[in-house]
This record gives C-alpha cells, sequence and structure tokens, in this order.
C-alpha cells in the first residue's frame, strides 16, 4: 500500500494542503486545498491572522479525511515570526508579520551591547531587521509587559503543532531563522540572550527536523471527527524543506528557493563562519540532518508582487503575463536598484521607490511600467550574479549550475535572465519544491525513504524540469560592472 501523508504549506501570501503519496517509486501530489493568506493591519501594527490560518489548517485536515485519510501530517511556513504563550497555556495575541516597522533600527541598538562580528561568530545568520531577536528586543523596550506575562515563545509551524497536539517544541531549522542559535553547538546562545535582557526560558527545546511532535489531540479529533494522526516536526522552515527537495544527483550544488524572497546557496555539512562571510552577510541556516544551508536572503518576487498590487490598487488589471510583456519591450540595462535596499521591504508604492532610488544614484528614472519592471528583473537577476559570485568565494567551489526550485520556476523571463547574468546553466523545478520537501521528510521519519540522497533522487524522477542556457553574456557583464558601481 502506498504512503500517504497531508503538507501543508504557508507562504506570505497564501496557504495549500497537498497530499503527498509515494509507491515506492515516485512521489505524486495532489491538491486539496489553497487558501489566501492575508495579513491584517490594526492599530498601527502589521499581524498575521492566526486563528483563520488555524481554521485552515484544520478544513485542510478534513478534506483529507474525504479523501481517504493520511498516515501523517507536517506543516511548513516563513520564518523568523512568532506566537507568545501565557502560563495557562493561551497565545496573548495574534503573531506581528515581520514586515511591520517595530525593529526598525534595532540592529545597530542591539550592536551596542553585543557586536556585530561577536553576534555572527555566535550564531553565524544574516543581519536581517526582522530577525526574531530584533522582534523580541522590540517587545522587551516598547511592550515589556507582554513579555512578562509570556511563558514559552513558538515560532509559526510550532505553534499550529501545539494548537494540534497540545504539545511545545523549537524545529532545528525554523529556529536557527532567529539568530538565536549558537550555530556549533545547534543549542540556544542563552548568553547572549540575556546580555540582551531577553529570558532564554521563554525558549523550548530544540528538536531535530523529522521528529514526531505527537498525535491530534482528542479535542481537535472530536471536533473534525478523525482518527489519531501523527505530527511531523518537519523543517518547518519553507526554505529548508524546499532544499530538501532539491533534485541534485550531485553533493555540492548551487540552489535558489525563488518566491516572494530569493534564497541563493548551497548546502554544507558544518558552518562556514569567518571574516569573509561576515563581511558578505551570508546566513547558516540549520537544515534536515543538521546540514547547513549557506545562503543569502535576497529581496525576491516580491517586488513585482507588491508593484503589481499597486498599479492595480490604482486602477490597472495587470496579470503576471502582462508585466512580463511590458519589460520585454522596454529597453535595457537603463537602470539597476539593490533588490535588498530596506526601500523595499515595507508594503507600498514600491515603483515610486524604485524612481526615487534611481533619482537618487544618479540614473535614468524609470517611468512607464514596462520600465519598472524592466529594472526589477535585471536587477534582480544581477543580484543572483553578485551572489552566486560570493558564494564561490567563500566555498572554493564553482558551480557550473544552478537549481531555481519553488514559484519563481514560473516565471521563465527571470529564469532566462538568470542564466545569462550568472553564466550558467539554470535548472528550474520543481516547483512545489517546498511540499515535495516536507512529504520528504515525513517520508522519511516513518521509514519509507532511508535519506536525504534517497528522496532527492526520488524526487528527480518524480518531477519534470526545465533548462536555460546563458545567451549574450558579454552585455550582461558589462550590465554588472555598471550595477556593482551603483550599489556601491
Amino acid at each position: 500500500m502506498a504512503d500517504r501523508v497531508l503538507a501543508v504549506d504557508f507562504g506570505a501570501s497564501s496557504g495549500r494542503a497537498i497530499i503527498g503519496e509515494f509507491d515506492g517509486e515516485k512521489i505524486t501530489t495532489k491538491e486539496i486545498h489553497r487558501f489566501s493568506n492575508d495579513p491584517v493591519r490594526a492599530g498601527g501594527t502589521l499581524y498575521w491572522d492566526f486563528l483563520r490560518l488555524f481554521h485552515e489548517i484544520k478544513q485542510s485536515i478534513s478534506k483529507a479525511a474525504l479523501e481517504g485519510g493520511v498516515d501523517s501530517i507536517g506543516i511548513d511556513t516563513w520564518g523568523v515570526d512568532f506566537g507568545l504563550i501565557d502560563k495557562y497555556g493561551c497565545l496573548l495575541e495574534n503573531p506581528v508579520h515581520y514586515r511591520d516597522e517595530r525593529t526598525k533600527g534595532l540592529i545597530a541598538e542591539c550592536s551596542g551591547t553585543i557586536p556585530d562580528k561577536e553576534f555572527y561568530g555566535r550564531t553565524g545568520i544574516q543581519f536581517l531587521e526582522f530577525n526574531t531577536v530584533y522582534q523580541l528586543y522590540a517587545l522587551k523596550k516598547y511592550r515589556p509587559h507582554l513579555l512578562e506575562r509570556a511563558q514559552k515563545m513558538l515560532f509559526m509551524p510550532d505553534l499550529f503543532g501545539y494548537y494540534l497536539t497540545g504539545r511545545m517544541t523549537s524545529e532545528y531549522s525554523i529556529a536557527t531563522t532567529s539568530q538565536m542559535v549558537n550555530a556549533g553547538e545547534r543549542t540556544w546562545a542563552s548568553d547572549l540572550l540575556e546580555r540582551l535582557g531577553i529570558s532564554p526560558s521563554l525558549l523550548c527545546e530544540i528538536s531535530p527536523s523529522g521528529s514526531v511532535l505527537g498525535d491530534l489531540s482528542d479535542d481537535i479529533c472530536s471536533e473534525l471527527g478523525v482518527e489519531k494522526i501523527p505530527v511531523i516536526s518537519v523543517c518547518g522552515h519553507d526554505t529548508q524543506s524546499a532544499l530538501t527537495a532539491v533534485p541534485s544527483c550531485k553533493k555540492e550544488f548551487a540552489f535558489m528557493s525563488c518566491g516572494t524572497w530569493s534564497l541563493a546557496g548551497t548546502e554544507l555539512e558544518k558552518p562556514l563562519i569567518n571574516d569573509e562571510t561576515f563581511g558578505m552577510n551570508i546566513t547558516n541556516e540549520g537544515g534536515y540532518g543538521d546540514s547547513v544551508g549557506f545562503l543569502k536572503n535576497i529581496i525576491g518576487l516580491w517586488l513585482i508582487q507588491e508593484s503589481r498590487r499597486h498599479w492595480n490598487r490604482h486602477g490597472g488589471s495587470y496579470s503576471y503575463a502582462d508585466l512580463e510583456k511590458e519589460a520585454l519591450a522596454s529597453e535595457p540595462f537603463r537602470c539597476f536598484i539593490d533588490p535588498d535596499c530596506p526601500d523595499f521591504v515595507a508594503p507600498g508604492n514600491i515603483p515610486q521607490r524604485i524612481r526615487d532610488y534611481c533619482a537618487r544614484t544618479g540614473q535614468y528614472v524609470p517611468g512607464s511600467v514596462g520600465e519598472i519592471m524592466r529594472c526589477i528583473y535585471e536587477s534582480l537577476a544581477l543580484k543572483y550574479k553578485e551572489t552566486y559570485r560570493n558564494l564561490e568565494t567563500c566555498t572554493g567551489r564553482v558551480f557550473e549550475q544552478i537549481h531555481i526550485i519553488g514559484g519563481g520556476t514560473k516565471d521563465t523571463l527571470l529564469c532566462r535572465m538568470t542564466a545569462c547574468s550568472t553564466g550558467k546553466k539554470i535548472i528550474a523545478g520543481p516547483v512545489e519544491a517546498t511540499v515535495l520537501g516536507n512529504v520528504a521528510v515525513q517520508l522519511m521519519s516513518k521509514g519509507s525513504i532511508p535519506d536525504v540522497s534517497s528522496a532527492r533522487e526520488i524526487i528527480g524522477r518524480s518531477e519534470a524540469t526545465a533548462e536555460y542556457l546563458p545567451e549574450n553574456t558579454a552585455e550582461w557583464d558589462k550590465a554588472f560592472e555598471k550595477y556593482i558601481n551603483i550599489i556601491s
């Protein structure tokens, strides 16, 4: 009989529930539920609508039962965000969205207590203003009463798991996104937290990816009319779920998980932390089997998604295909942005911020939708080139090809431009890498798949991929020189 598992995958704007079935040779998937994930601004704070999202998980379980049932459940989400649980086991408030501005300026403030080099040397995590440690510091600074009432902190996938099973844990991959884990020892860096005035008692024990969290609670089973089903702590961070599914037969490979964020990197057996990686602000994120995702977080399709939202809110009616056509019709290499400039993190009028950036840096100022889109596409492709060049420098590896996985593989223009910019062959797919990694970890937890290399081989023969070869590399190399001068 085939193994059947339920993967619930939350992205920054939507979620879906997919049944993965493994017959011993291939994994097939079937989507049974899809829903939007809409943040809510209230009282000046941007929140995730946790209760609604938990309702969608229960809907997913009910639909899975109607499909014949599943052997286990796994949940993955975005990183860094969390909920606080009080001494009565209740959620104190909706989790705050990482794009909320409460952490603005706090990296610099915390560096006065813990020098950046020391902080990075212990955690190996890229400095990002929304990392969990800065969110907790913001609570200590602005809302200390909330921290005083908190008994435990649970990252998003662990919070969902707690409400399903009644058990608390901190899964390894999601914990490392916090910038609070000692990278070498794989334990909480408690002394650093104490120096920032954050109590380590808030934190749960770190559990390995693939651990069994527990069975669905009696209350959940009674409400939904289902039998007991184990919940597996898969790689809770969606990036590490996706990395588990990279269909590479090589031990050393380059990948990019491309969606709202672009996570570009490679996989290592142990953290790589030195002056060079500190200077390049590269992250060492925990993965399945204590592996390390050595990668860079880059603002990705968010720039396109939020620009489209802005234009459509103001009377436009653009599909993503429309925006791609507009970009192709515009003159190439006229202006560039650094996608990771803080200007582009918050929701709002991204097109105007791009114009402001170009004016500030003495470039041609794009006016039309097509010119804005061309700027975004080319800037992303050039950012990827810069990133992989840095990764090769740090690791001593030379990557001849890059595996692009996730929803961004459907953006053929970005895939083509990335091949041209980097000068490397692009292997695009699978689209559902995060889900497949979620499914694979559940199957490995059960013993149906022996290890990650076997999982990747199985996914490789289960999913189709597309290839893109470099073209016009001399023109892109010239554009890269201009790009580097601008962002410097």
